[in-house]
């Protein structure tokens, strides 16, 4: 992706959050010369990986396959062993009209994902097998805590205000319908280097051609731009 579509997503994404009552917090709009003087008082952010995600997955066509992700808060994985800390993460998703996010499931994180306005949010799901392959039997899930049960490969259309509990090892895909949508998600602490199964292979995060300078950091620019 060129950085100057990285900056765009990034204006317009914050733009429609806004427009929906939502608001990120302040160290979103940190310009990379502020970042450059920051000291070991934000170790947090850099550590847990808070901030901007934007990601085409590799496939060079993000309006097809990509996603927009902040991840507002999160703990550490290191944080399961002692129970001590946050044990939680929280993220908002911009999600549009036949934009797909790939099939994965994560090893050890289970979460809830919310439609929090706008279209529909279409959740594709299968159960894995242990060799973890796609199993052609029922899947049950749990809706704002009503169970049901839906066959191998079926999707789950979230409309807004609802929600679905994703368990770890559960494959799901999905992608908006009608119109964009503002999609939340909370669950335990979010480790996007060793926790994504993706069925087909996938790059995570973006290799970018800095054609212009950043807005703001992506989570890939920590390590780059913030040295304490």
């Amino acid at each position: 992706m060129k950085r100057s579509e990285i900056n765009a997503i990034m204006r317009e994404a914050d733009a429609f959050i806004r427009g929906r009552g939502f608001y990120l917090p302040p160290f979103a709009y940190w310009a990379p010369q502020e970042w450059a003087a920051k000291g070991g008082e934000v170790r947090e952010i850099v550590d847990n990986g808070l901030g901007w995600d934007i990601t085409d997955f590799g496939s060079g066509k993000f309006d097809q396959c990509g996603l927009f992700l902040f991840t507002i808060r999160n703990g550490h994985p290191h944080n399961w062993q002692t129970l001590q800390g946050k044990l939680y993460a929280e993220k908002i998703m911009l999600v549009g009209v036949d934009q797909v996010t790939p099939m994965h499931f994560h090893w050890s994180k289970s979460e809830d994902i919310i439609n929090r306005g706008g279209g529909k949010l279409v959740v594709q799901l299968y159960n894995s097998t242990p060799d973890e392959k796609l199993a052609n039997t029922d899947v049950t899930v749990s809706t704002d805590g009503v169970s049901r049960v839906v066959k191998a490969g079926d999707t789950v259309v979230l409309s807004p205000g609802e929600s679905i509990t994703l368990p770890s090892r559960l494959y799901h895909a999905f992608w908006g319908a009608e119109s964009r949508v503002m999609v939340g998600e909370v669950s335990m602490v979010n480790d996007d280097k060793t926790d994504n199964r993706f069925y087909e292979p996938v790059g995570r995060f973006p290799q970018i051609e800095e054609d212009e300078p950043p807005l703001h950091l992506l989570v890939t620019d920590y390590a780059r731009t913030y040295k304490p």
